[in-house]
């Protein structure tokens, strides 16, 4: 050990006696620097570079080792700051705090992040759980209840027409197709799936197999001649029978018509009858359904009513 190294370990056994904690790497380059008279020095732990000095000349570097491990490199410049063996022994032992502390620390980030991740995968499994909720909400609201609503009228005709239950005139067997559609439909939406004519004939198809048998509704649909994307036409289906099922029930015995046709920038939609119509909005679900779900496909929808002159819902989906 020449007389530079003597100088150097006893300046880093000095500092580290008067240091009230273990000094981090930088602190440890630049008391070594400094006691060596070097221009540069720099310990590189748990691959980070801690450099204090230019570093005029040449770099001298020399492992570090504690326990018979590597714990990282010290290097000075120029290199005739050296030899190292000597000050590489001190700095084993605050070198391997140096590294465990940067290790834990960067294993504490892994796991915060870690953490984090998983909290925002289980907020993001929240939140479309709720969607695919709703939307199922929205799909038997929209869907199930057209049937619904049309046995409830089935039957109240039935009730007040009396007759026969079991001859030609019978309102039974119109019941029962009534109630095998409407279980139909509740089976498959509790399913996810589309209705049958909506996937294979698209919205026109699917709007007549619905709609055309009802007596008091009209639809015009020969206007609408393409297929759009399922999420489309399923939005403006599923709208097109909430706003009939509010004509029902809100204006019983209208008359209701449908109609649907492409048009230039997009898929146009209206539902209107010849009810009593109202003087302001109301706070019905069944509205707020019709905003959301064609909202939910870049549409719009618009709600005018007039006394004594019906309800006209009015719907437009982009291409």
């Amino acid at each position: 050990m020449n007389a530079r190294e003597r100088r150097t370990v006893e300046a880093i056994t000095a500092h580290l006696a008067h240091a009230r904690q273990v000094p981090g790497p930088g602190e440890l380059a630049r008391v070594v620097g400094t006691a060596s008279g070097a221009s540069g020095c720099a310990l590189t732990v748990a691959g980070v570079r801690h450099q204090w000095g230019d570093g005029a000349g040449p770099w001298l570097e020399h492992p570090v080792r504690y326990d018979g491990e590597d714990q990282g490199v010290l290097a000075v410049s120029p290199d005739s700051a050296g030899p190292l063996t000597a000050v590489a022994a001190v700095l084993g032992a605050p070198v391997a705090i140096a590294r465990l502390e940067a290790e834990t620390g960067r294993l504490r980030d892994t796991g915060d992040a870690a953490a984090r991740a998983l909290a925002e995968d289980r907020w993001r499994a929240a939140v479309e759980m709720e969607a695919e909720r709703r939307g199922l909400e929205r799909d038997l609201h929209d869907g199930a209840q057209h049937h619904l609503v049309a046995l409830r009228m089935a039957i109240s005709v039935a009730e007040h027409a009396g007759g026969e239950t079991d001859g030609p005139e019978s309102p039974l067997p119109a019941l029962l197709t009534r109630l095998d559609n409407a279980e139909r439909v509740l089976v498959d939406t509790a399913s996810g799936v589309l209705p049958v004519a909506l996937a294979a004939e698209g919205l026109a198809g699917a709007l007549d197999a619905e709609l055309a048998g009802d007596g008091d509704v009209l639809l015009d649909i020969d206007g609408l001649r393409r297929r759009y994307p399922p999420p489309v036409e399923s939005a403006v289906y599923f709208s097109c029978l909430e706003a009939v099922n509010n004509a029902h029930k809100h204006a019983p015995g209208a008359d209701v018509t449908v109609i649907a046709r492409d048009s230039h920038g997009g898929l146009e939609f209206a539902v209107a009858d010849t009810g009593p119509g109202f003087t302001a909005p109301v706070r019905n679900s069944g509205l707020h359904n019709l905003s959301t779900r064609v909202a939910a496909v870049g549409g719009r929808i618009e709600i005018s009513s007039v006394p004594g002159r019906g309800t006209a819902v009015r719907g437009f989906v982009p291409h």
